[in-house]
């Protein structure tokens, strides 16, 4: 009972914060930061554990992998247009990822970061499942990616739409690519928000990158290590 009270809680929560959303159109009031803020404040106030909590959130979590194969009917909409640009597509979301990993290195050097924290900042730019799984492969700490991603995921989110309009970015392709490959999951639900291709690009970004990431995490890490 206590799993369903949670759910029902954490569904409500999300549905005000969409309300917010849409009436200021403000990234700070995005679902993706006010609900997360307003379940650890109500469970820090009611002294309630992780664990009862995900006794019922977990199933929002298994919604996962199908809505990510939703992402196919965007995709199958809009084949003609992804076969056309394949190259420009997986020749951008490339060179992002090898940035990516290879700030994300910086990053850790700049901090002062070492061994798991290290290792575990990688792959912040893939998404959830993926990053958490090159983590542990790679020598990090899953549960400590998790954050990096979910951090670099809303960062990107906020910040990506100025730098587009910044840098007069306006093509569907780039903006899709941009984000996707940036802000994987939480760039994507911003992309579709700009356009259905714009969307569709980033979810294909998202995957190429989990992808290509996969083998360059490791390499790259090698290389920089040595």
């Amino acid at each position: 009972m206590t799993g369903l009270l949670f759910l029902g809680l954490t569904i409500a929560v999300y549905l005000l914060a969409k309300r917010v959303y849409a009436s200021s159109g403000k990234m700070y009031t995005s679902p993706l930061i006010i609900t997360p803020l307003l379940i650890i404040a109500f469970l820090l106030m009611t002294g309630s554990s992780y664990e009862s909590y995900n006794a019922g959130g977990k199933w929002l979590s298994d919604l996962l992998q199908p809505a990510t194969i939703a992402f196919a009917i965007p995709l199958h909409k809009n084949f003609k247009v992804l076969k056309k640009h394949a190259a420009e597509i997986a020749a951008g979301v490339l060179s992002g990822t090898v940035i990516a990993v290879i700030s994300s290195m910086l990053l850790a050097k700049w901090l002062h970061l070492s061994g798991d924290l290290a290792t575990s900042l990688v792959p912040r730019s893939v998404t959830t499942p993926i990053a958490m799984s090159i983590s542990q492969s790679i020598g990090g700490v899953p549960s400590i990616t998790a954050v990096f991603v979910i951090l670099t995921g809303i960062l990107g989110t906020m910040m990506g739409p100025s730098v587009l309009r910044l840098f007069r970015i306006d093509n569907e392709i780039a903006r899709g690519v941009s984000l996707g490959t940036a802000a994987h999951g939480t760039g994507t639900s911003k992309a579709f928000e700009l356009s259905s291709l714009t969307g569709t690009i980033s979810s294909i970004a998202m995957i190429l990158t989990a992808l290509f990431s996969i083998g360059l995490a490791p390499a790259l890490l090698a290389v920089f290590l040595h």
